[in-house]
């Protein structure tokens, strides 16, 4: 008699083994199950574990700002509709200075990402061992590298959705920019100078400002470290994708999350590992020849529910460099329609 059971079980671990296969062309090892919730430093990743901990401890509290920046709109339109009113102008000023000095910490604080990000990529790509081999010997520092991506696709989102934030900083320079034509200087001029300001412009400028800061950080990365190939860095990458898509498509790894909040949080990874693949490699990840299999990936995204997928689908549409290029897939473009 056959036992349905038992052959229910070989042919759900054939079809695990198969994706773990279809993830390995390029040799990277069996797959492995990266611990985003419990993984803890070894000795050899305690140096850079700590300083980027110390990073990553400004993080959440980075977004809580954010999330709860109303700005100065309201001021601002009163100011602006009343231009002889001394009082009205005074209050607006007053009104959008501690918002731009709290722009500035969100600012500096993708200054150091970038440094703690650079210093992640040094340690997952470094010889003699593959990228697999590294997420397996590094969990702690993968998981680091994880929580950089989910803090920059929430960071991204978050702007991207309040338009205060451009308001109020073009206000801002405007204010200062009359003040000068007066030879008026305020106060607030020595905590954001003028340098600091056009930095601050250029960074609120982009749609998604962390994530362009990731990019290029990683794209530094790779042109300055010259006997390091490419391809060290961008199969950390599709490696780091093609682990956080087996992990949420494949039952026994997913019941071995114990929070809820981790199966977003591991598409958040994988989204991000994406956009930043497709930034850095020369032809992007949505070419035949990528090493991720993206088909899999928007698979994966489009079996959730689409109010918690929507806004990492919108990622996948608008952030990516190549997607629109002529060696993208017509079936991959519909996928993302």
């Amino acid at each position: 008699m056959v036992c349905w059971s038992v052959v229910v079980w070989c042919l759900r671990l054939m079809g695990n083994l198969l994706k773990v296969l279809a993830c390995s062309e390029l040799e990277h090892g069996p797959i492995v199950f990266l611990d985003f919730e419990h993984a803890q430093p070894t000795e050899a990743e305690t140096a850079v574990w700590n300083q980027v901990s110390a990073v990553l401890e400004e993080a959440h509290g980075i977004l809580a700002e954010l999330q709860s920046y109303n700005g100065a709109g309201q001021e601002i339109r009163e100011a602006i509709q009343n231009p002889g009113d001394l009082q009205l102008q005074e209050k607006a000023w007053n009104a959008v200075c501690p918002l731009v000095a709290k722009l500035k910490r969100f600012y500096e604080f993708s200054l150091r990402l970038e440094n703690a990000l650079r210093s992640l990529l040094e340690a997952l790509t470094s010889p003699p061992y593959a990228p697999m081999q590294h997420l397996e010997r590094e969990q702690a520092l993968a998981k680091q590298f994880a929580e950089i991506l989910h803090f920059t696709l929430s960071f991204d989102e978050l702007k991207m959705t309040n338009p205060a934030i451009q308001n109020d900083f073009s206000y801002y320079r405007r204010t200062i920019s009359r003040n000068r034509l007066n030879n008026q200087q305020l106060e607030a001029e020595n905590e954001v100078n003028n340098e600091m300001a056009n930095r601050m412009s250029l960074f609120y400028a982009e749609a998604t400002p962390m994530l362009k800061t990731l990019s290029n950080a990683t794209t530094k990365f790779v042109s300055e470290n010259k006997t390091l190939p490419i391809e060290d860095t961008t199969d950390c990458l599709s490696t780091m994708a093609c682990v956080c898509r087996v992990m949420l498509e494949t039952p026994e790894y997913r019941c071995r999350f114990t929070n809820t909040d981790t199966m977003l949080f591991c598409m958040r990874v994988m989204v991000g590992v994406i956009i930043l693949y497709d930034h850095v490699h020369p032809v992007g990840a949505f070419a035949k020849t990528s090493k991720i299999d993206m088909k899999g990936c928007i698979k994966v995204l489009k079996e959730q529910p689409s109010n918690s997928v929507e806004g990492l689908l919108n990622a996948l549409r608008y952030t990516t460099r190549h997607l629109n290029d002529d060696s993208t897939s017509k079936q991959i473009r519909a996928l993302l329609q």
